[in-house]
């Protein structure tokens, strides 16, 4: 694939970049049309819209399967897909040409969706595609704009408003560094909150002895931690036993998280060098002045010997835990407890017990449906053949976030979706179209060789097709997609009354 690129001199090798873009742009325009299709033949207004797992993310369910999505990001590809086969046919003929990215038409679809007037979508349509040719070296700011301006012309109404900051409050936590075994986070509060919570956690870094080795800076990380716990004071880790503030750590006493770690990772020690600042007098006795000759360097000191047995830790549902944390936890109190296998007789009844349910969650680590990543601590432990016809055993449980339980719950049968579970924890899904997709569990991932094989059941029914009376027993929405939809794009649109009014006003001249 390379080689045959060397030969080109740097013009055509930029040719080729461009009519690659073209080509993955058609390509992107037909998955999209295929994807309007599916939901133009699954997504109806039918007895189902009401059911909480609706004919949309039945749809959605075949697309995330398959293009390897989560849900929520097929949801937003056949949103996408709808939405350029019946609002925007224009946009969606440029885009077939392989003419715009799918970048811009991403972005024109989701800035003219509180459009409704069908002769102003149409004029912004026409407008948007005899001018979008030109919006590629835009910047998404200045792209947003280019669009609001066609929709501000048509239908004031519709343009999207940035909502008041105070409306946008929100936390968010990042993704996981799994190498430091840390996460970033941000968001937005109200600024006496905000004070209070600066106050809080300049107060408890301060509370801990001189002797603490962590900067004020990680000190004030930890406090957040603690007070998530239920804390209300920073542990010292002077390491002394008569420290004052050496109180017992809040999260090893009042929050559970569970860490599957292999029995060497258990034996390792805390890593110095975690905490304390990074221009202390060990890193800064390494500087070396700029203008230095090579050769008066210093001999490179060896690297450290690592505290930790090279082994694997990892967060039920969440990442990977570097071995000196892993120590750190347990110094500050964490409990260990081996996991145990479960009995080989299924349990008595409908709901397993405690140890079930924690060595299936353990074995899962998340929901068990293809390219679904909801932690098992939020998923329900579902019988793969329901019960009774299917036993309470390891065999026949699995994790299943809400959505996707109620997917292989109700729909079922003909058209529907079919699981079936195997002694080693591997879950083969089949779809309505007959595709098949196998899961395996979440912690032969990071333990290959750890052995969660369980007692084979034999042969056991299939679904059959959902009857009436399990019909009564579809947990339900208060309204419809669709109408849940007008609803908030009524909504929306009110945010521009004021504006619109003062605009159709006469000029006072």
């Amino acid at each position: 694939m390379f080689d045959s690129l060397r030969s080109l001199d740097d013009a055509a090798v930029i040719d080729a970049v461009e009519a690659c873009a073209r080509a993955e742009a058609a390509a992107a325009a037909r998955r999209l049309a295929a994807i309007a299709e599916l939901a133009r033949r699954r997504c109806g207004d039918d007895d189902r819209a009401l059911w909480a797992c609706d004919s949309w993310d039945s749809a959605a369910a075949e697309v995330a399967a398959v293009l390897g999505l989560s849900h929520g990001r097929a949801c937003g590809q056949l949103h996408l897909g709808v939405a350029l086969y019946r609002r925007l046919p224009r946009l969606a003929a440029l885009f077939a040409d392989g003419v715009l990215s799918y970048r811009i038409v991403a972005a024109v679809v989701w800035r003219t969706d509180l459009v409704q007037d069908a002769d102003a979508l149409a004029a912004i349509d026409a407008a948007v595609t005899d001018h979008a040719r030109t919006w590629g070296p835009l910047s998404d700011h200045k792209l947003e704009q280019a669009i609001d301006a066609w929709v501000d012309r048509f239908d004031p109404g519709a343009l999207r408003r940035i909502r008041s900051r105070a409306r946008d409050r929100n936390v968010e936590i990042g993704c996981r560094d799994d190498t430091s075994g840390t996460s970033a986070m941000w968001g937005r509060l109200y600024s006496s909150d905000a004070a209070i919570l600066d106050r809080r956690l300049t107060q408890m870094a301060r509370e801990v002895c001189d002797d603490d080795p962590r900067t004020i800076a990680q000190r004030r990380a930890d406090a957040l931690g603690a007070l998530a716990a239920g804390g209300e004071r920073l542990s010292c880790r002077c390491g002394g036993s008569t420290c004052e503030a050496a109180v017992t750590d809040a999260a090893a006493a009042s929050v559970v998280i569970h860490v599957l770690a292999e029995a060497p990772a258990l034996q390792g020690n805390p890593d110095p060098n975690m905490s304390g600042d990074l221009t202390s007098e060990s890193a800064g006795s390494q500087l070396i002045a700029h203008d230095a000759n090579l050769l008066d360097l210093p001999p490179r000191e060896p690297e450290p010997e690592p505290t930790c047995p090279p082994s694997t830790s990892v967060i039920r549902g969440g990442g990977v835990i570097p071995g000196p944390l892993l120590a750190e936890l347990i110094r500050s109190g964490a409990t260990v407890r081996e996991l145990r296998r479960p009995h080989e007789q299924p349990e008595p009844r409908y709901r397993p017990s405690e140890a079930l349910v924690e060595f299936v969650r353990n074995r899962d680590l998340t929901c068990r449906f293809p390219n679904c990543d909801v932690p098992a601590e939020l998923c329900d432990v579902d019988h793969t053949v329901p019960w009774p016809f299917g036993p309470t055993h390891p065999s026949n449980l699995k994790c299943g976030c809400r959505k996707h339980h109620l997917l292989k719950t109700f729909w079922v049968g003909d058209g529907g979706w079919r699981d079936e579970q195997f002694p080693d924890g591997t879950v083969r899904w089949t779809s309505p179209t007959g595709r098949v997709y196998a899961t395996r569990p979440g912690c032969r991932l990071f333990f290959p060789a750890c052995d969660v094989e369980t007692a084979d059941l034999g042969s056991l029914p299939h679904h059959a097709a959902v009857s009436d009376e399990r019909v009564l027993q579809v947990p339900l929405r208060r309204r419809t997609r669709s109408a849940e939809k007008a609803r908030r794009i009524r909504r929306e649109r009110a945010l521009n009354d004021a504006r619109v009014a003062e605009r159709a006003q006469a000029p006072p001249f």
